[in-house]
């Protein structure tokens, strides 16, 4: 059977798996350039296990949000379109099982290792700088749909594929085109560009095994193929009989390939394991106890040493060996500690990040509350930055991001807070300011966004910003709260938006807006 002949049968097969109404919407929806944070919202909110899953995600570890996301517009709102959508397909898949003619193919096991790769992709990506870490999980998690599909549609002639890669050392996607007539990543690919994937999730599933064949030229593509990549590689460590191999080839190609510091491959190593069980406990899968990649490599190291020792040699070593293990998690966790102090700037723009900016707002509502003193909030969006990226690239997107906050800091104090709100959408803090001077703050940075040419040194952009001002003084106003402040701010950026955008507006609780 040709490739294309194994793919219709796949297409037309009942045991195909199908994709949940509102992942398939959601898929639409998001391709669709009018569609608004509250579309997606809206439709995410009509299933309740699908939203429950979700809110249970954004206010865990895995986000670490210090604020309680209560709602799925807030969800969308603080996540950004390509994260929450990124978790309605993994949750959607991760609820795939076996189909009617079950065979030898393991699904707990297979969505535990696809899990551990998505969670090593995201470890990987998030070291790379300026690289785009939104879509990564679900990109890493879907790597192998290919072989989830043969799985439920070639059933019985995936078992004699699975019965020859354990006989066989030759390669997997071989055997694969020798007994069934093409590989997963064919499959995986083409089933996945059916259900209208976008292309940065559709080239990892062609790509994984073999980085170097894409030959596009959209870096954030290159860099998720690479990610996921080296991710299989890095979960080989965790479960292959040979992790030493796989340790020495992941740090080697994860400093070829995307350039990541000795450093950082350390602290992907130190986090892997740690970060699998979070993310098994609040995607709803059963991970057991998974051993730390330092306590693995250690136990082959062992094993390799004792076969020249007799017992009371042996005996020696392994408590040595339990020592050094001990002495190592307690400086693993020492190091894990000093490390989320410092997790505060943002990676891109390298102004202060969503969780630095929850806090700290939180911080100076008490102490402006202590003193009777007045305290400002705005809230500003570049003015249609989806349409900015799809005509100039997202490499011209972070350059006008970065230099976008390095504009807004030239204008503000020196202990005004400017942070990422998420996405294009930025957040500044106003000690000891009143409303109406934060206005005018409001119009100055508009002013000096718009008369500002981003230039790159190829090119040169124009851009322009609405902003949304809020104020209060909190010793005097009862009820006050942080949720309550950011919704007026983010009122009174709507606002600026409905009315043309690049534009400096104020709160108003009757909706009158009052433009600077």
């Amino acid at each position: 059977m040709t490739t294309e002949s194994i793919l219709r049968a796949v297409l037309q097969s009942d045991e195909l798996p199908t994709l949940p109404t509102v992942a398939s919407q959601l898929i639409t929806l998001t391709s669709q350039e009018d569609t608004t944070l509250a579309d997606i919202a809206d439709l995410i909110s009509k299933d309740i296990g699908i939203s429950a899953k979700i809110l249970k995600v954004s206010n865990s570890a895995f986000y670490s949000f210090p604020q309680q996301i209560g709602s799925i517009h807030q969800a969308v709102s603080i996540l950004g379109t390509n994260a929450v959508r990124s978790l309605v397909l993994s949750f959607s898949f991760l609820s795939i099982k076996a189909g009617s003619k079950a065979g030898k193919f393991d699904f707990e096991q297979f969505w535990q290792r696809s899990l551990a790769r998505a969670v090593a992709a995201k470890l990987i990506l998030e070291k790379v700088k300026n690289a785009d870490t939104e879509e990564i999980f679900i990109s890493s998690l879907l790597q192998n749909l290919g072989e989830l599909i043969f799985a439920r549609t070639f059933a019985e002639k995936y078992d004699e594929v699975l019965e020859k890669i354990e006989d066989n050392k030759q390669d997997h996607l071989e055997i694969e085109e020798s007994i069934i007539g093409a590989n997963h990543c064919q499959i995986g690919f083409e089933v996945a560009k059916s259900w209208g994937f976008p292309e940065v999730l559709l080239y990892p599933i062609l790509y994984h095994h073999s980085p170097d064949e894409y030959e596009g030229k959209e870096v954030k593509i290159k860099q998720t193929v690479n990610a996921v990549h080296l991710s299989d590689i890095l979960t080989d460590i965790l479960y292959s009989d040979k992790p030493e191999e796989y340790h020495k080839q992941f740090r080697k190609d994860a400093r070829k390939m995307l350039k990541i510091a000795p450093e950082d491959i350390e602290k992907i190593l130190e986090d892997f394991h740690n970060q699998i069980e979070i993310a098994g406990k609040y995607f709803g899968l059963k991970i057991q106890n998974t051993r730390s990649v330092q306590e693995i490599l250690q136990e082959a190291n062992i094993r390799l040493s004792l076969l020249n020792l007799n017992y009371d040699q042996m005996n020696k070593q392994l408590i040595q060996t339990k020592l050094e293990l001990e002495n190592l998690t307690k400086e693993l966790e020492e190091k894990n500690r000093i490390l989320d102090n410092l997790a505060n700037v943002d990676g891109l723009t390298e102004v202060f990040n969503h969780r630095y900016f929850q806090n700290c707002l939180d911080q100076e509502i008490s102490r402006a509350e202590r003193k009777d003193n007045p305290l400002s909030l705005i809230l500003c969006d570049i003015d249609y930055f989806k349409n900015f990226n799809d005509n100039y690239g997202h490499q011209a997107g972070d350059f006008v991001l970065k230099e976008f906050c390095r504009t807004l800091t030239s204008q503000l104090r020196k202990y005004d807070i400017l942070a990422r709100y998420g996405g294009e959408e930025f957040a500044i803090i106003l000690p000891e300011t009143e409303e109406s001077e934060a206005l005018v703050v409001a119009e100055k940075l508009r002013v000096a966004i718009e008369d500002t040419v981003f230039d790159d040194g190829s090119e040169s952009y124009s851009v322009t910003a609405s902003f949304g001002v809020a104020g209060s003084r909190p010793a005097v106003e009862d009820g006050f709260g942080k949720d309550e402040f950011i919704n007026r701010a983010d009122h009174a950026l709507y606002g600026a938006k409905e009315a043309g955008r690049n534009r400096s507006q104020i709160y108003s609780p009757k909706k009158k807006w009052y433009k600077f």
